[in-house]
């Protein structure tokens, strides 16, 4: 079953490591938690094989955000249902997901890249990182035909979101390593949420913006003469050496391990379902659309080229995020829950 929650509102990448609480229900434990009535000595061996720790066919409960990283599920979702296998949930905000997962409501749940990193520290190594689903999707935009470089932004300002994130650290970084002072050289304006950038963009009350897909494609069909000036994914790799890593897939340790082979059989459709998106365009954006993912499939399907899906693992997913993590962790320790994850953290990997 797929239960469509949607919060209001999509957080720009939802990179952040807020740990607050929510209100969310859990509603797929409802079937599987019912009283059972007491038995007699002679009927107690039977029952305790049926209940969910000790069924080998429980559902892996997955989680997934609105946006990109959850794009690349949406063929398998698609794929699985009616099958019984998965119980896929969406959720609007990364905070709802959090403690869902610390107390094992879900098992698995396609997140930021540094919340991921979070959870580990938080659930004293009760988490994995499964594989990176997302790579760098945030670009700069400009009203205008004034920067092609890292270096014309110099005296500019930029509309963005993040503040203290994720998207906050990546443009920092990059001004940096090109020689500007991101308190000095340019002025950083911060807003909640996507939404509210381009608003200021659509009143002229800036010229250049840093921006996440599906925006991006969407500011570009809104806002006249708006151009894309610089790929941050491409800046990011010229400067830091590795790729600029969005999301991830993160599962807890115990759901893997109550049936491995299920778990395998799952990336499998992962990794299927990910090739999917990057090549039946159309029906992933209808796929997206159906399942809350984004709002329109119009808008999924121009988005789908530039939202980098992926479907990375092992060795290389390993390289890719010990490099970013440690970026992260120069500028802010608590970015990613204030140390460096041990090789424990990543699914599959060599040393």
């Amino acid at each position: 079953m797929i239960l469509k929650r949607l919060a209001a509102g999509f957080t720009a990448l939802a990179m952040c490591v807020a740990l607050a609480a929510c209100n969310a229900s859990d509603s797929s434990q409802s079937s599987s938690t019912a009283a059972t009535p007491e038995a007699t000595p002679a009927e107690t061996a039977a029952p305790a094989e049926e209940t969910p720790e000790t069924s080998s066919a429980a559902a892996l409960r997955v989680a997934g955000l609105k946006g990109p990283t959850t794009m690349g599920l949406c063929n398998l979702i698609s794929d699985s249902e009616g099958t019984g296998e998965y119980d896929f949930t969406m959720y609007g905000a990364a905070d709802e997901i959090v403690p869902l997962l610390v107390k094992g409501d879900i098992d698995a749940a396609a997140v930021p890249a540094n919340l991921a990193a979070t959870l580990y520290q938080r659930t004293e190594g009760a988490v994995q990182v499964a594989c990176i689903n997302t790579l760098g999707v945030l670009y700069i935009l400009e009203q205008g035909d004034t920067v092609q470089s890292v270096a014309d932004l110099k005296g500019q300002t930029i509309l963005t979101t993040g503040k203290g994130t994720t998207p906050e650290y990546v443009l920092r970084y990059v001004l940096e390593q090109n020689g500007l002072n991101p308190d000095t050289d340019v002025t950083i304006e911060y807003f909640n949420e996507a939404t509210e950038a381009l608003s200021q963009l659509q009143a002229g009350r800036g010229t250049i913006a840093m921006l996440p897909q599906p925006f991006v494609t969407s500011a570009l069909s809104q806002v006249e003469g708006l151009r894309v000036a610089l790929d941050m994914n491409t800046e990011w790799e010229a400067v830091a050496g590795s790729k600029l890593v969005t999301g991830v897939l993160v599962v807890r340790k115990d759901a893997i391990e109550r049936d491995p082979a299920a778990f395998e059989t799952f990336m499998e459709g992962y990794a299927a379902s990910v090739e999917a998106a990057n090549t039946d365009l159309e029906g992933t954006a209808a796929l997206c659309e159906e399942y809350g993912i984004v709002a329109k499939a119009a808008l999924a399907q121009k988005a789908l080229p530039e939202c980098n899906i992926v479907f990375e693992t092992g060795s290389e997913m390993k390289t890719d995020l010990t490099n970013y993590f440690q970026v992260l962790y120069d500028a802010d320790p608590s970015s990613v829950g204030g140390q460096m994850p041990d090789d424990a953290f990543y699914y599959n990997a060599e040393a």
